[in-house]
């Protein structure tokens, strides 16, 4: 079906006039016309900001953007609304230099209005410091589009890291329980393989908080592979959790024995070489092993034999 183009410039005017009762007595044709009045640009609507049309290509992105990903398919589709319904509901900016807009929110409505060639975009004009556009960005992300979990975490860090905010004031800012913000951040020190697995939705947060309780990045990566290849759910995750620390225990545990073995065949073979003043290697097993000791000459030969009692 071909897309109606006249319904492209409904803009500021049907926002503003939206839900506007008519009147139930229509005006006289004889009436007097009023008097033309400038078209409106700009309508204070509250302290929030001011509704304004803007121009789509004065509108830059946001520095602060948590979302990595825009499926082109979700574009269209919402691109397709706007065009049949109007852009029902207005992007967030701030002011920019030279004329420009920063992007705050709406990023998907933004690329919908240009994929369908729109000149001017509804805009909502904020004043807004870098931590409160940044905050903003991701509440919105959060709100309307959901992030994946690790788009969300790094939204998070970032805040964190460069606005010097604790855990509980984007607990705040975000509406989120500190609990929440501190397990998303959690995410951030699982393998890269394995947070690409969580971003594709390949693996669930279910099994990333069973694979967050290997403290080894390697046996981490493991789980992952073997939550995808076997397509186990959360129990199963947990059941091959267990049996692969089992295996673990078990190794650990022949590994120290073999460690304490190794230990006493060292400190026997140092009390030879001591005794003998040689160089000295012992060779053990349980059933057989060679004392090998070395010596430089008829003479140093013959000064061992001394020692441990053997007349030539």
């Amino acid at each position: 079906m071909a897309i109606q183009r006249k319904s492209l410039g409904r803009g500021l005017g049907s926002i503003i006039s939206a839900g506007a009762k008519k009147s139930a007595t229509p005006l006289a044709k004889s009436a007097p016309a009023p008097s033309a009045q400038p078209e409106q640009k700009e309508v204070k609507i509250s302290s929030h900001g001011l509704f304004s049309e803007i121009p789509t290509e004065k509108v830059i992105p946001s520095p602060y953007q948590a979302r990595r990903e825009f499926a082109e398919d979700e574009i269209s589709n919402l691109a397709d609304s706007i065009a049949s319904e109007g852009l029902l509901q207005p992007i967030l900016v701030r002011q920019s230099k030279d004329g420009y807009y920063e992007l705050l929110a709406g990023e998907r409505r933004l690329r919908a209005c240009r994929k369908l060639g729109m000149k001017k975009i509804v805009a909502c004009v904020q004043t807004a410091s870098d931590s409160s556009a940044a905050a903003k960005g991701l509440i919105e992300n959060i709100q309307r589009a959901n992030l994946n979990p690790v788009e969300e975490a790094r939204g998070i860090a970032y805040l964190m890291d460069n606005f010097k905010l604790t855990q509980e004031s984007v607990s705040q800012r975000l509406g989120k329980p500190r609990s929440s913000i501190a397990n998303s951040l959690r995410l951030l020190k699982l393998p890269e393989e394995v947070q690409g697995y969580i971003s594709s939705g390949l693996i669930s947060l279910g099994h990333a908080k069973v694979i967050m309780g290997i403290d080894e990045g390697a046996q981490q990566v493991i789980i992952a592979r073997r939550i995808i290849e076997s397509g186990l759910n959360v129990r199963g995750t947990e059941d091959a959790l267990r049996r692969l620390k089992s295996s673990g225990d078990k190794r650990a545990g022949a590994a120290a024995a073999a460690s304490a073995k190794d230990a006493v065949i060292r400190d026997i073979q140092n009390k030879i070489s001591t005794r003998l003043n040689a160089s000295v290697e012992l060779r053990h097993t349980p059933k057989r092993g060679k004392i090998i000791i070395e010596y430089l000459g008829n003479d140093d030969l013959q000064r061992i034999l001394d020692v441990i009692g053997v007349k030539v």
